[in-house]
């Protein structure tokens, strides 16, 4: 049988089978594209791009770690792959490539599988919080804050029930000390991290994280609804190097510490707040993610970027838990901090 084209052979232009998936779609573009010659050759480069990028975030955990960490700092901003995606599609309209238009929809649907689900709010605010038994916040106030005072108390005013706070110097320890006693009975300090709370703290003590000195706690929070295992973590620092790549071994090393200790925590309720210096992507913190949920995940409105504060780009700034249900999440408004301070409720 003879086969129909949607265009002639002469002067060398592209056929199209009428019949075929190209010819299909080609019918939904404009009509002056469909009349133009070579839409199916153009953008050739731009189609193998936007099928690389599909790849890359689809086999993201077989980045190696090996060299440089490029794993983790592929999967680190792997969320804002989503902007390569848009640019190869404003570059493809530009162009007005079918090809590459088409080929833009494999690395589309991967970044909303992915991601997606990350788009629909799922907290309402006011509502969701007053339905939690327990509001819990954490900031990394920066040690080089230069209103240790406000920013606690701006951070106070949140309504937290908890309050961790990283990045604490010894210096300033009393001036957050006075400027949270109003609102929180009972505190206890560790090192460079704090606990502020509501209800009575018991069993408190370090937690070792590999680091020389403390940068981790626990303690128990006596919440009326029972008792909460809260930790309060500050993970290594990272860099990226041109020499090195991503340099996050000590940084990952202090995550397999601390998912031991949460392994080891034998009530039931757990709550870690800090900053992790790394996200829910990042396999590196497989020992602690494995374990626990992230609120912003399960209940938040949005991707929750935490840092840095005038531009945020990751959230690097977790709230994790095991044994209770996330009712909302939250990022708070900035203070000095290069770091945005964040909320959740919980029920327990």
């Amino acid at each position: 049988m003879a086969q129909a084209y949607t265009a002639e052979t002469g002067n060398g232009a592209a056929r199209t089978p009428t019949g075929s998936l190209a010819g299909r779609l080609g019918g939904l573009l404009p009509a002056r594209w469909r009349e133009e010659r070579g839409i199916w050759r153009r953008g050739i480069v731009l189609a193998v791009c936007a099928v690389l990028i599909a790849l890359l975030m689809a086999l993201h955990a077989r980045v190696p770690n090996r060299i440089g960490n490029l794993g983790s700092l592929t999967e680190t901003f792997l969320p804002w792959f989503g902007v390569l995606v848009v640019l190869i599609a404003v570059a493809a309209v530009l162009r007005r490539s079918a090809t590459a238009l088409i080929a833009v929809l494999l690395p589309l649907i991967v970044w909303l599988n992915l991601f997606g689900g990350l788009l629909t709010g799922k907290s309402a605010a006011a509502a969701d919080v007053g339905r939690g038994d327990l509001m819990v916040a954490t900031h990394n106030v920066n040690a080089d804050n230069p209103d240790p005072a406000g920013t606690a108390q701006d951070v106070a005013a949140s309504g937290a029930d908890v309050l961790a706070l990283q990045e604490l110097p010894a210096g300033q320890v009393a001036t957050y000390e006075e400027a949270l006693a109003d609102t929180y009975r009972y505190h206890a300090v560790e090192g460079t991290v704090g606990l502020w709370s509501k209800y009575p703290l018991t069993g408190t003590s370090p937690v070792d994280i590999k680091m020389g000195w403390t940068r981790a706690m626990r303690a128990t929070v006596a919440v009326p609804a029972g008792d909460v295992a809260v930790y309060v973590a500050h993970m290594p620092s990272v860099r990226v190097k041109l020499e090195a790549g991503f340099t996050a071994n000590q940084r990952d090393n202090s995550a397999d510490a601390l998912g031991e200790a949460i392994a080891r925590e034998r009530v039931d309720r757990v709550v870690l707040l800090g900053d992790l210096n790394g996200t829910m992507n990042d396999r590196s913190l497989n020992a602690v993610t494995s374990q626990m949920r992230s609120t912003q995940g399960a209940a938040g409105d949005g991707f929750g970027f935490s840092w840095p504060a005038a531009f945020p780009m990751a959230r690097i700034d977790q709230i994790m838990v095991r044994g209770v249900e996330p009712v909302a999440s939250w990022t708070l408004p900035r203070t000095p901090s290069d770091h945005l301070p964040i909320a959740a409720s919980v029920t327990l």
